[in-house]
């Protein structure tokens, strides 16, 4: 690590080297490096008009601390503590990863460690807490993160301590959710936060750790609280706690870790976690919706293992990459002597499913021949083998999945109208995961550690700029594509070092928006092979006897309109920063002293 002694500007070393710093710690910050505080009180607006307040681009809530107080009691009351603290945990988390992705798009050019410090000065801004750095190193390089805090003022603690006075464990849960979901989001890997000391506990002043998750060993309780899981089903801490370890103690002697865990934050997330926990205990048929990729075999396998036939068979039939032909004995098995080449009685995937669950993969592909099929082995719960004669009686829960719109499909009359009905049962919708980026640091980690298991390489985590594109990636395949993603950055990168762009993406795969090329200060950037959008409209109009003045700020507002009032979006549309589309438009409103030809951004 660098010397605290070598007290220089992180903005002077960018500038003598020509990169981005990939180490440092606390001495190397100062305050006036940007952002400050001020630049991020200019990026809050109020609009009292249409009852909106903005921080930069993202929605805000201006709250009674009092009221959360309240909300934060009714949830502890109903749910327990356990889960209260899950859902604030989670809630702090989403927070945080969202206030990253903010900073990063408004001050792409800000050395990483000043950037880490606008997290502590949006935490203060947003009237949660003060933070009070004491200490912080990293290396991106080599996957170090260090640092330690005091939370002063904490709003937490007051509402906690009003309500159920001193305790012995510590309660600012969300503040802790934020922290890691800030840093996790823009270092690259897991960087878990624990609070050492709180005021709800009889300290002072609270005060908090952050490292890297291989800092802490063994990290199952803090997993516990960040990731959703059926509290109900664990009468205790400890049980839950011992479910989380496990995998990191088979991971730790080398076995394989569950490729089919579901790893997540976000509200999305969660929300269908919450149905899935609702569901499972019952014996209901299950419709999982949703694009290619999105995870609906891995829901279907957490839905028979928190289920009640979780000793029982688990059986999964892709139906897309069966023939037509052979579906049938696929299903329901075939006797001896049915038809050429049948040597043998072999049983089908209802029979092996037989008190368990039958997770039908692709259901829309079926022909409707073979839905009819289906569709009488469900309602009477009883088949018959290919070529024989005897009934066979059987117990399974039907799970179905489906990447296509089956009403779509029954109206086109490529799907039978009775069967979607008995399919469409508790159904339930995976979101994309372009819906869900909050929950793509905590993906991009977890792949990175099982690949990294899996090939025997040792990667350290994420370069910066690999991060900003991750987050800005639309991922068309989603999580299937995104752990192929990190398998390939695993591969491609050397042992030792950090996954950057290049060995995770293609050329093609990063479109113009999603900030190909890399500017000189190591940050990605709109790319310059090809005009700006503004340039293109405005090129069109030349000679249209229009002043382009006119012409310009004709194009600009339409596309703040088109973007919904949002800024930041419409300047992506124009090939321009947020800056300069504000600057522009603020032009537009003064008469200039002079009219000028010119075009371009």
């Amino acid at each position: 690590m660098t010397r605290p002694t070598e007290r220089i500007s992180l903005a002077e070393v960018a500038r003598q080297t020509g990169t981005m710093l990939r180490r440092a710690d606390s001495a190397h910050f100062k305050e006036q490096e940007r952002p400050t505080l001020a630049d991020l009180t200019e990026s809050l607006f109020f609009s009292p008009g249409d009852g909106r307040i903005w921080l930069n681009d993202q929605r805000m809530l201006l709250w009674h601390s009092s009221a959360m107080g309240h909300l934060r009691r009714e949830l502890i009351d109903t749910l327990g503590l356990e889960r209260a603290r899950g859902l604030l945990t989670r809630a702090g988390y989403v927070s945080g990863a969202r206030d990253a992705q903010l900073v990063r798009e408004r001050w792409p050019d800000s050395d990483i460690g000043n950037v880490f410090m606008a997290g502590t000065k949006l935490h203060a801004l947003e009237g949660v807490v003060k933070v009070v750095p004491l200490r912080f190193e990293f290396d991106l390089d080599r996957g170090i993160y260090d640092g330690e805090f005091l939370w002063e003022h904490s709003s937490e603690d007051d509402e906690h301590i009003a309500a159920y006075g001193l305790g012995t464990e510590a309660a600012c849960w969300g503040q802790v959710g934020y922290a890691t979901g800030y840093v996790t989001t823009l270092f690259g890997q897991m960087v878990i936060f624990r609070e050492v000391e709180c005021r709800s506990m009889g300290a002072n002043v609270c005060r908090v750790i952050g490292r890297h998750a291989a800092a802490w060993g063994d990290i199952a309780e803090d997993l516990r609280y960040l990731q959703a899981r059926d509290f109900r089903s664990l009468p205790a801490a400890a049980p839950a706690a011992a479910a989380v370890a496990a995998p990191a103690r088979r991971a730790r002697k080398g076995e394989g870790q569950d490729r089919h865990e579901i790893v997540g934050a976000s509200s999305a997330f969660n929300s269908a976690c919450h149905q899935l926990d609702r569901v499972a205990r019952t014996a209901a048929t299950v419709l999982f919706t949703g694009e290619s990729g999105v995870g609906k075999e891995a829901f279907a396998r957490r839905l028979h293992r928190i289920g009640m036939r979780a000793d029982k068979p688990f059986v999964a039939v892709n139906c897309a990459a069966i023939p037509e032909t052979l579906i049938e004995s696929e299903l329901f098995g075939v006797e001896r002597g049915a038809f050429t080449g049948a040597s043998q009685s072999r049983a089908g995937r209802f029979e092996r499913a037989d008190g368990g669950t039958l997770f039908l993969d692709e259901i829309g592909t079926l022909s409707l021949v073979s839905q009819g099929k289906l569709l009488r082995a469900l309602q009477e719960g009883e088949i018959e083998r290919v070529g024989g004669t005897r009934t066979i009686k059987v117990d399974v829960r039907v799970v179905a999945a489906t990447n296509v719109d089956l009403q779509a499909e029954v109206r086109a009359g490529r799907f039978r109208e009775d069967l979607f009905y008995r399919l469409n049962v508790f159904p339930i919708h995976l979101p994309p995961l372009r819906e869900r980026r909050d929950d793509v640091p905590l993906l991009m980690n977890h792949f990175l550690q099982l690949e990294s298991r899996r090939h025997g390489r040792s990667p350290t985590g994420f370069t910066t700029r690999a991060v900003r594109a991750m987050l800005h990636y639309a991922f068309p395949g989603n999580i299937r594509e995104l752990q192929n993603l990190i398998e390939r950055g695993v591969i491609s990168a050397e042992d030792g070092a950090a996954i950057d762009v290049v060995h995770m993406f293609r050329r093609e795969q990063l479109s113009h928006e999603s900030l190909l090329a890399i500017g000189a200060q190591g940050t990605l950037r709109p790319g310059e092979q090809a005009p700006a959008p503004l340039l293109e409209l405005l090129q069109q109009h030349v000679g249209s006897g229009t002043p382009l003045p006119e012409i310009e700020q004709r194009l600009l507002r339409e596309a703040v309109a088109a973007a919904g009032g949002n800024l930041s979006a419409a300047a992506r549309r124009l090939g321009l920063s947020r800056a300069q589309l504000a600057y522009r438009l603020e032009r537009g409103d003064t008469p200039p002293r002079r009219r000028g030809r010119r075009i371009g951004p």
